[in-house]
């Protein structure tokens, strides 16, 4: 049993050292899934492969996307969800049981090399109002003794990914300072990250400071200098990326950990949706961002220390994503989301530039669109229905098919429908006015997509893992009632 035991150790040692020598890339991208248009997990791991990114950030840890990964050599940050966190943080229980079915099962000698875990997705977001502010520790102690249990602790890191608006200044980034009522969880969070070996993980969105101020100097949201530097002290800075990490530099030191290590979670630009979201502007950024990151100039604060990892937002376009922050939000992907590049970006992995997805199982090249021979003057209500359920943002001020006019508008928006229905043929009616074709409608730019058929890519595993959920919170919820018998 010994031997047995020592032959266990051995070969997992084999893969960590594997997985920790085939991955040494800087850049690395985030996966969402909010789309009703999904590639298989299968097809986006070979895309990334294929472009020697060996880093990637996932937003929950969906188990088809994770079988995917065995065996890739990519290595992975999974996410826990922010609605996870209270029962994570109330049971050790159910942090054994999530552990289990989301990290442990996959950890396997030729399985996926899982490197973080990350504990929420902003949850100290000033908008949340303090909602999940006391549950992010506790959920932090519970998955990390879960995972020493599972023998895992020294290899898995915990991470919580923080929207830049934790920190402020008042007007230059060495000013920079936590939240008031984040400084003493700030605090407590960062010597739980320091004694673990985990970096700082942020998220920085120069274009969100441009889209929501019309003072804010469009050249300072770019790498390629500014006309207005913000000037602190001996300090030049001539990009708002480089401010507001310093900022966070300084918060830091103001806790008294100004060496923290600092990952970038998600960083991008968006292609449409706004009158400064389009491709050249989102190539010349994240391309600017990539030459600036792997120059290892770093900042004024932090000169020749870079981000210990920077993982680009995103990697495919989600158009179920929600409308609340704008048009934008569903348009971030430097793919489309069938895996074709928008422009060209080369990562700085050796790869020259972009490469496409490769097999993607489209449906048929056919299109819905409104019959010329019909009175279009009644498709109001149409337009309605077909852009509450598929995504138009494209149709908006600031998109690709703005300008297409109105008979495309409806063709574009009856289309969009119809793909999102798997082409079923009753989906192109709307009472008459459509007709299905074979000639492909699109535009200049402005692209009619065919949706993608996903008929095969189930979710074996799903039902069983809600079921444990549910028995794990009824489990929880009969001891609390018990308890207070």
């Amino acid at each position: 049993m010994e031997a047995l035991h020592l032959a266990k150790i051995l070969l997992w040692g084999l893969f960590l050292h594997r997985c920790i020598v085939s991955v040494d890339s800087a850049v690395g991208v985030n996966w969402g899934t909010l789309s009703s248009h999904k590639l298989p997990p299968a097809v986006v791991v070979d895309l990334m492969r294929e472009n020697k990114i060996g880093k990637v950030k996932l937003f929950d840890a969906d188990p088809d996307v994770l079988r995917a990964l065995k065996g890739s050599g990519i290595a992975v940050m999974v996410g826990i969800p922010n609605e996870l966190l209270a029962v994570l943080a109330s049971s050790i229980a159910a942090s054994d049981l999530w552990v289990s079915q989301n990290v442990s099962r996959f950890m396997v000698k030729g399985g996926v090399d899982i490197r973080y875990v990350a504990v929420g997705n902003e949850p100290f977001l000033s908008s949340y109002q303090g909602r999940y502010q006391s549950l992010v520790l506790p959920a932090m102690l519970n998955i990390q003794q879960s995972l020493a249990r599972a023998n895992l602790g020294g290899y898995i890191k915990l991470v919580v990914p923080c929207n830049a608006d934790a920190y402020q200044s008042a007007s230059v980034p060495s000013q920079g300072v936590f939240r008031p009522e984040l400084t003493q969880i700030m605090t407590q969070l960062v010597s739980f990250l320091n004694s673990n070996g985990s970096p700082f993980v942020v998220n920085i969105y120069p274009f969100l400071s441009l889209y929501q101020s019309a003072d804010f100097p469009q050249d300072y949201a770019f790498f390629e200098g500014s006309s207005h530097p913000v000037v602190d002290g001996q300090n030049v800075y001539y990009n708002a990326f480089d401010g507001n990490f310093d900022t966070l530099v300084a918060a830091l030191s103001k806790i008294g950990y100004g060496q923290m290590p600092i990952a970038i979670g998600e960083v991008g630009w968006p292609t449409e949706g706004a009158p400064c979201a389009n491709v050249t502007a989102a190539r010349a950024f994240n391309q600017g961002l990539i030459s600036h990151i792997l120059s290892n100039k770093g900042t004024p604060l932090r000169p020749g220390i870079p981000p210990v990892d920077i993982y680009l937002f995103s990697l495919l376009d989600e158009e179920q994503k929600s409308l609340l922050p704008g048009n934008f939000e569903r348009h971030w992907g430097i793919y489309s989301f069938d895996g074709q590049a928008k422009y060209p970006l080369n990562l700085g992995l050796g790869n020259g530039w972009l490469k496409n997805a490769k097999n993607v199982p489209y449906l048929p090249s056919r299109w819905c669109v409104a019959d010329p021979s019909q009175d279009i003057t009644v498709v109001t209500n149409h337009m309605k229905l077909a852009c509450s359920v598929a995504d138009c943002t494209t149709l908006y001020f600031g998109g690709s098919c703005n300008a297409i006019g109105d008979k495309g508008n409806i063709s574009y928006a009856f289309n969009s429908y119809y793909q999102l229905q798997k082409q079923d043929s009753r989906s192109c009616d709307f009472d008459g006015i459509g007709m299905i074709t074979f000639l492909d409608p699109s535009v200049g730019d402005c692209r009619f997509l065919v949706g993608i058929n996903d008929n095969n890519s189930s979710c074996t595993g799903c039902g069983i893992f809600c079921g444990l959920w549910m028995m794990a919170l009824w489990v929880i919820i009969y001891l609390r009632v018990m308890s207070s018998l």
